[in-house]
């Protein structure tokens, strides 16, 4: 069973997504702004937080910044606001998915579903033999779902070790966004736009100037590359 921690100050959201959730054998724990969110976060063992970004005391873009400091796990954002630029405001300070109110409650549930298959297959070790891709400084150590530069720990959320990967086992060829979705998602490519946020977010963490990037490359209309030179 896994811990899901669902975050709005409408306690009609919440309760109506906990009996999805626990339809789905998930154990959901509740809480009604971002203060509530940490403590709780700090208390138990979440696995994935679904979190509001409008609420008092201290909004959820906030408290994702700070859970974000500490952890990976997986942070599927709601709001009530449709633009793009709240979505990119959403996965740029740290969440992996978005979902804006009204939401399908199946939706949402498939979109739990994914992100935890993908945390928990991130976190899991499978093979004990090493295997280790080197690019230059890069070190991506698949065993450990580790990332380096010049030996330096790097911290990676899930979908970007993945998109590392993929990249990095895949040097020099070109991929499209629409590919690199379909591949590191596992689902047909319907938010794709979501890619160029999280290789933003990559290039920061594995450049050294990241608006100059000297690996994670774009080609201009075709796609993305991890140059090997």
């Amino acid at each position: 069973m896994y811990n899901i921690l669902v975050v709005d100050d409408e306690r009609e959201i919440t309760d109506a997504i906990e009996i999805y959730l626990t339809n789905q054998n998930y154990k959901v724990f509740k809480g009604y702004n971002g203060k509530e969110a940490l403590e709780i976060f700090d208390r138990e063992d979440i696995h994935l937080i679904i979190m509001d970004i409008m609420m008092p005391i201290l909004d959820g873009a906030d408290a994702t910044m700070r859970i974000r400091q500490k952890s990976t796990v997986p942070i599927i954002m709601l709001s009530a606001k449709s633009e793009d630029m709240d979505k990119i405001l959403g996965l740029n300070i740290g969440a992996d998915d978005y979902v804006t109110k009204p939401f399908n409650p199946l939706e949402l549930i498939a979109r739990v579903n994914s992100n935890i298959r993908r945390y928990m297959s991130y976190s899991t070790t499978i093979s004990k033999k090493e295997n280790v891709i080197t690019i230059g400084s890069i070190e991506l150590n698949d065993d450990s779902k580790e990332v380096s530069v010049d030996g330096e720990c790097v911290k990676t959320t899930p979908l970007e070790y993945k998109i590392l990967h993929l990249l990095m086992s895949n040097a020099n060829k070109v991929f499209s966004i629409q590919e690199i979705y379909e591949k590191v998602w596992e689902e047909p490519a319907y938010n794709a736009d979501t890619v160029t946020v999280h290789i933003r977010r990559i290039r920061e963490k594995i450049e050294i100037d990241p608006k100059n990037p000297k690996y994670l490359k774009v080609v201009w209309g075709i796609g993305y590359k991890f140059e090997k030179q």
